[in-house]
């Protein structure tokens, strides 16, 4: 059979499934697993390039050119051609630390190459001038004739105040920023060790849940839970679990054997872990329901005491939870002397929880009054969907059977659980020395983080006369100003092939392996990744192999001006479908 259109090149989920109900007939279970393993790969795929990633907070034909910008931004600005607005509002009458702030962007797929390498966000200055501000852009994805992705920055300011910001996009010559910061990642997968200057994080290598912390002050309290859990590893983060009718087991996340599936994104501002599948028995598979989908997500930050933790547990098939937690935290030793706790007032309180408030809680932690150490739970959101409002508990506990110190939350109103239902927290997790300060600090904070900056579309200021830049957004060679052309370098380089894909004729430019270009001097360094890792060798397109004609190497060395070339292999971010341009989709049939 000829293979003319994609869907000849590959099967469908339905044929797949058809397939594997054939075989589960036949109890043919080693086809069954190959099968189950092909489901997943098609579903990765269809993800890649159908998952709704939301509302961009600008429609995607509302953009400003560059070149109607006050002239001073348009030089400060030089080789952009687009930005969109936004602006972001204190509305609650407090002054801001650094927090987070994520936006969809979206645009014209003809306007940006890769919003990876280009986009950088802009803050207009009280004296109207701009000011780079360092921003994180990932999950980018090709939507039809559009390109999204999230933009990340930092955002503070006083009370009431507002503020406009440029985010700028649309550069070919641009390149992957680099910012500095005191975020640190190490590791690979989800087994990661991630530090900033408040505190150094460790994930279990096992199942990717939070094992341990460091707060990175004066004698370093660690943070753990020691023994031999329940047969997993220990950890301090326990949740997420539900006991099964009758109290017979408790699933849980802890005891995945490797995470069911994930997704990492690493950067200069924010790491984010997120984690999901159903929860696993203690003598998994005997007993594997498909009853609670459970997701855990962390987002750690650069230059903050704290992060996140969200969750979601959807009920797929209705079922009786004698128990279930979405949070639970647990810390061997005696590290600290008082609990904390915060009822619906928003105002921290020490000692026992009121018995009247026990359903009411907000916040939830420990200090130690001697070394000042605290580490602090803020519950943001508690929401129930299909079910009535879950409840508002998390009591802590001194002592507990030998460890030391633990708090549970118990959010289920109700025994019987239906199908359809979902319970969703987000919660901020805080380590700032327990001063005589700290009370008020993590009320604020608390309040804040509730209620964040408000974020809305913006328009460029009227009537305003920028003064003369002394700076530019731009770095050397990302203005039009490259010792070499980087517009011959792309063009070289799509003369290199993958030729494993026999009669495609597709470049490397194309299939959208190349994240980055930059030229020092007479060295050029390219950035590339490869499909996937069952291809991990990069010397096969670097400097050729396996009947590899035209590798990366000597074909940039033909460009003039070019006597070295670099080339580095990254994994993150991974590859995927949404990196093809136009004409590598059409080279290798996919449709829009």
């Amino acid at each position: 059979m000829s293979e003319n259109t994609y869907w000849e090149k590959t099967d469908s989920f339905e044929t797949k499934l058809r397939l594997l109900e054939e075989a589960w007939k036949n109890k043919d279970f080693r086809l069954v697993r190959s099968l189950t393993d092909s489901l997943r790969s098609t579903t990765l795929q269809a993800q890649a390039e159908g998952e709704d990633h939301g509302t961009p907070f600008v429609p995607t034909a509302q953009f400003v050119a560059v070149s109607a910008l006050p002239p001073a931004w348009r030089t400060w600005a030089s080789g952009w051609q687009f930005c969109k607005v936004l602006t972001l509002d204190e509305t609650i009458g407090l002054d801001r630390a650094p927090e987070p702030v994520e936006v969809l962007l979206s645009c014209a797929a003809e306007q940006a190459v890769s919003l990876t390498r280009e986009v950088r966000v802009a803050r207009i200055q009280p004296d109207h001038s701009l000011i780079e501000v360092p921003s994180q852009t990932h999950s980018e994805v090709r939507r039809g004739k559009e390109r999204q992705a999230h933009v990340l920055f930092m955002a503070e300011g006083a009370a009431h105040l507002r503020q406009t910001y440029l985010l700028f996009y649309g550069n070919p010559d641009a390149e992957l920023p680099a910012y500095l910061t005191d975020l640190e990642t190490r590791g690979e997968g989800y087994a990661l060790d991630i530090e900033n200057d408040a505190y150094k994080a460790s994930l279990s290598h096992q199942m990717g849940q939070l094992e341990r912390m460091t707060l990175k002050r004066e004698h370093g309290l660690e943070l753990f839970a020691g023994g031999e859990g329940h047969g997993e590893p220990p950890g301090i983060d326990w949740a997420h679990d539900y006991a099964a009718a009758g109290h017979f087991q408790k699933l849980r996340v802890t005891l995945w054997e490797r995470c069911p599936d994930y997704e990492v994104i690493r950067g200069p501002l924010c790491t984010i872990v997120r984690r999901w599948g159903f929860p696993y028995s203690p003598v998994h598979p005997v007993f594997s329901p498909s009853r609670l989908h459970i997701e855990v997500e962390y987002r750690f930050y650069a230059g903050i005491p704290w992060f996140h933790k969200i969750g979601r547990m959807h009920v797929i098939k209705e079922f009786e939870a004698a128990a279930l937690r979405d949070d639970e935290w647990v810390f061997s030793g005696q590290s600290f002397t008082e609990m904390l706790w915060m009822g619906a007032d928003g105002k921290l309180q020490s000692g026992p929880v009121d018995p009247k408030q026990r359903d009411n809680i907000w916040a939830v932690g420990f200090a130690n009054k001697d070394s000042k150490d605290s580490f602090v739970a803020l519950y943001l959101e508690h929401t129930a969907q299909g079910m009535p409002e879950p409840r508002h508990s998390g009591s802590p506990q001194m002592f507990y059977r030998w460890h030391g110190h633990v708090w549970s939350r118990y959010p289920l109103p109700q025994k019987v659980v239906p199908a359809g239902a979902v319970l969703h927290q987000k919660n901020a997790y805080v380590a700032i020395p327990f001063t005589a300060e700290g009370p008020a600090k993590l009320e604020s904070l608390r309040h804040c983080l509730a209620n964040p900056l408000h974020l809305s579309p913006g328009e460029i200021p009227r009537n305003i006369t920028p003064p003369k830049p002394t700076t530019r957004l731009a770095r050397p060679g990302e203005a039009g100003d490259s010792p070499i052309s980087k517009q011959a370098l792309w063009e070289a380089l799509r003369e290199c092939k993958d030729e494993q894909l026999y009669t495609a004729d597709i470049s490397v430019v194309d299939l959208g392996l190349v994240h980055d270009i930059r030229v020092r001097g007479d060295t050029v360094h390219v950035t590339m990744s490869m499909p996937h890792r069952g291809r991990p060798r990069l010397g096969f397109f670097t400097f050729g192999s396996g009947g590899n004609s035209k590798p990366v190497e000597p074909q940039l060395l033909k460009v003039p001006g070019v006597k070295h070339v670099v080339v580095e292999q990254v994994w993150d971010p991974a590859w995927s479908s949404n990196r093809l341009t136009d004409e590598g989709r059409h080279k290798l049939g996919l449709e829009g």
